[in-house]
């Protein structure tokens, strides 16, 4: 794709998206600002975390364009949290292993599956609050989940996740789709990738198909629809920690 704006056009309100990244690591904030310029709303976000106040999928949320985010960790976003306590946001939150793998089962046509992750707590038992009313009570709650005893232990079902849309970064893309991800910045995003119909990637570098060893490739290309170059600028780091130089 020519630019970000044009990769993120057609992406109507309502959509529901895949989001990679892992706190600011990874993150496609080239992909969401047009998506945040282009004007959709109503949106349903899967990502581990929402981003912080004003940077990722923080944007998107400071403006009211999320109506429900389903993630792993809420915990550096105030606007979030003012937003899920007065009722204004749903959130369904899901153990990390277990979003990674719901991720992974929907890109593998895998309905669901089971797993210990859960068991004996409100995410088989039912409970969750979802949603609040603006006066602090329970609008919505989490359903009870079917559970199963395997070998003498007991398994709660969860459900694979699939998405209208996928929006990944990735250090390194070919004009196939094939990406490769730098060290840590892999994280969600291979997950997010498959989960995705239509999966846009922002990549930092771009190179003509054949010039990545095939062992090398992180997303197969048959996963990615759409590709655009965005370079390296723009990305942030969550806390800078420094200690003093030695004599």
């Amino acid at each position: 794709m020519a630019d970000a704006a044009r990769a993120v056009a057609d992406i109507p309100s309502g959509a529901s998206l895949a989001v990679g990244g892992f706190g600011l690591n990874g993150v496609p904030h080239n992909l969401i600002a047009a998506l945040l310029e282009q004007g959709a709303s109503d949106l349903a976000t899967v990502s581990n975390n929402c981003g912080v106040d004003g940077w990722g999928l923080g944007a998107l949320l400071d403006k009211k364009r999320i109506r429900r985010t389903t993630g792993s960790y809420v915990g550096e976003n105030k606007e979030f949290e003012r937003q899920y306590l007065s009722g204004e946001l749903e959130v369904e939150l899901t153990p990390q292993g277990t979003l990674a793998e719901r991720l992974r089962a929907g890109g593998s046509g895998i309905a669901a599956f089971y797993t210990p992750t859960g068991v004996g707590t409100q995410i088989a038992d039912g409970g969750l609050p979802w949603r609040y009313n603006p006066d602090g009570s329970i609008a919505l709650a989490s359903p009870k989940k079917e559970t199963r005893e395997f070998a003498g232990r007991t398994y709660v079902l969860e459900e694979g996740i699939t998405c209208d849309f996928a929006l990944v970064r990735a250090s390194l893309g070919d004009r196939h789709g094939n990406l490769v991800y730098h060290l840590a910045t892999r994280n969600f995003n291979p997950l997010c990738a498959m989960a995705g119909r239509i999966t846009i990637a922002e990549v930092e570098e771009l190179v003509e198909p054949g010039a990545i060893d095939p062992q090398n490739v992180h997303t197969p290309g048959i996963f990615v629809q759409r590709v655009v170059l965005v370079g390296s600028a723009g990305k942030r780091i969550e806390r800078i920690t420094t200690r003093k130089r030695g004599a």
